[in-house]
């Protein structure tokens, strides 16, 4: 049941929600028995977790989770405001202060590969409310699912290998060099990955001994709760994990600035990023990483595999529904393959079987929101003005959900739109060159620098294009190939810092020296 307070104040609440999303004044409940395309039902969390509880929000207030696929509501969950943000820090600032930072680290090691654990056995309902909440296919769900896992993992293992050394200044000093935890750490989520992004956070954050305040992204914030009770489950202390469903503009500012907050990290758009690495300065010097915006540049050159190659274009740019920030969005072909690679690049974006997520033969899913579908078609139009040339798609597909059918323009130049900007979509741009420092230049002459593609058989052109790429990460006749291991993360305005890998835990310590003087007489 809902109850409003006025109409006023719904009215209000409505104006600064995003289009598709309502909210309101509520005695929502703190969980929801769903019933899943597939026929099964679970139980879903509904509240904030908060000191490992399921709490509503100070203020009473609800908003809808839609399914991108029906553009019908899933259900309601309770919004975190200001107030509610101070008790989840006060919760996550107990539990630091107490074993957690200061024990034993395979504790939290255990718990961690407990987590993993059973996040493995709920695979299954994990995988569901992902391809319900956020629109991707059951196969993509599946992928996401697979990684948080073995992340998870591969942090728990990690949690007793942060060690410190000693440096040898001779025998009338001892020097000790630790690395300690920062504190509370805020985290902020983006929606294109709900519970990979959740894993990529807490796991780092939590396997170094901080405690974590983690904003969900409003549209997609199920999955992030359903996996807060295995957390809890798994042995992971009160006030260590603290999720908190909510708004940018008001949940995730109060993050950004909160007094007591010792780190921020966020994944979504460099304009947000910007604004969050600010309020993160000015308000108490917060150290913060940063995984933003990308456009990135998948070359194929003239000896590539061309099947090989147009399999990996296809996983570049439609993968998840084009809704990946390293996207490989802008496509280079050599003239001696161009004719010839354009053909089957896009007679495979026609043959992509677009619609409902839950349907296995289906490669992709709905985009997450009515507001991207519109971004989307919004720069469709921008192409055609611009004078580049469609090749296929740029339309929605089908009559129901948020649904695009996978759109490819040629002829396109530096100075167009459609080049410069992330559109975050399944929308290719492609373009032709003739030498290598062509595409190296080409690939380069961008504000972002997060990833890259390079199709060739040639090692020495593979070695020497990755040498001078710009981007974090250069996958070579492989995209979107990621392993836990690796580390992830953006040059230029594509963000600061590294996920995955022994770099995510640079971001989540900080590193002490101790410098004891020995008297050599014996004397103590």
């Amino acid at each position: 049941m809902l109850r409003f307070t006025t109409t006023k104040a719904f009215s209000a609440a409505r104006a600064v929600t995003k289009p598709g999303m309502i909210r309101c004044y509520s005695q929502y409940p703190l969980s929801k028995t769903i019933t899943l395309p597939t026929g099964e039902s679970y139980e879903q969390p509904t509240g904030l977790f908060i000191n490992n509880q399921f709490v509503p929000g100070k203020q009473h207030k609800t908003f809808e989770v839609l399914n991108p696929s029906t553009e019908e509501v899933i259900c309601q969950v309770h919004e975190a405001r200001a107030e509610d943000v101070d008790l989840a820090v006060d919760a996550a600032e107990k539990a630091f202060e107490g074993d957690w930072s200061l024990g034993d680290p395979a504790v939290r090691g255990r718990a961690l590969t407990n987590l993993a654990d059973l996040m493995e056995a709920h695979k299954d309902t994990l995988i569901a409310i992902e391809s319900l909440d956020n629109g991707k296919t059951l196969a993509n769900a599946t992928g996401d699912v697979a990684l948080v896992v073995n992340y998870l993992r591969y942090c728990g293992g990690y949690a007793d290998k942060l060690d410190g050394k000693v440096v040898n200044t001779g025998s009338d000093y001892l020097n000790i060099v630790k690395r300690e935890p920062l504190g509370v750490c805020g985290q902020i989520i983006p929606w294109n990955f709900p519970l990979l992004m959740w894993s990529w956070k807490v796991g780092p954050a939590l396997a170094s001994g901080n405690t974590v305040v983690l904003k969900t992204a409003e549209s997609t914030p199920l999955s992030a709760l359903y996996a807060a009770n295995l957390a809890k489950e798994a042995g992971i202390p009160a006030g260590v994990l603290n999720i908190v469903s909510g708004f940018g503009k008001i949940t995730g500012e109060a993050i950004s600035t909160h007094p007591r907050i010792r780190k921020v990290a966020f994944t979504g758009s460099t304009r947000t990023g910007k604004h969050i690495m600010a309020a993160a300065a000015q308000s108490n010097v917060k150290k913060v990483t940063l995984e933003l915006g990308g456009k990135s540049a998948n070359i194929v050159f003239n000896d590539c595999d061309v099947k090989k190659t147009v399999e990996n274009l296809v996983t570049g740019i439609f993968y998840n529904s084009g809704e990946v920030c390293c996207a490989g969005s802008r496509i280079f072909i050599q003239d001696g393959v161009y004719n010839e690679v354009l053909a089957e690049f896009k007679a495979a974006a026609e043959a992509v079987k677009v619609g409902n997520p839950f349907d296995p033969s289906n490669y992709q899913g709905a985009q997450t929101s009515q507001q991207q579908v519109d971004k989307i078609l919004g720069f469709v139009d921008i192409g055609k003005k611009e004078g580049a040339t469609l090749i296929t798609g740029g339309e929605r597909s089908g009559d129901k959900g948020y649904f695009i059918k996978p759109t490819l323009f040629a002829d396109v130049t530096p100075k167009m739109k459609i080049w410069t900007d992330e559109i975050f979509g399944p929308f290719g741009v492609i373009a032709k060159f003739k030498t290598v420092d062509e595409a190296i230049a080409l690939a380069n002459d961008s504000e972002y620098g997060l990833a890259a593609g390079i199709h060739t058989l040639n090692l020495n052109t593979a070695k020497y294009v990755a040498d001078r790429i710009k981007a974090g990460t250069v996958w070579i006749n492989t995209y979107n190939d990621f392993h836990n291991a690796v580390p992830f993360g953006g040059y230029k305005q594509s963000g600061i810092g590294r996920e995955m890998g022994e770099s995510a835990f640079d971001n989540y310590t900080q590193v002490k020296a101790i410098r004891i003087k020995i008297d050599e007489s014996g004397n103590n």
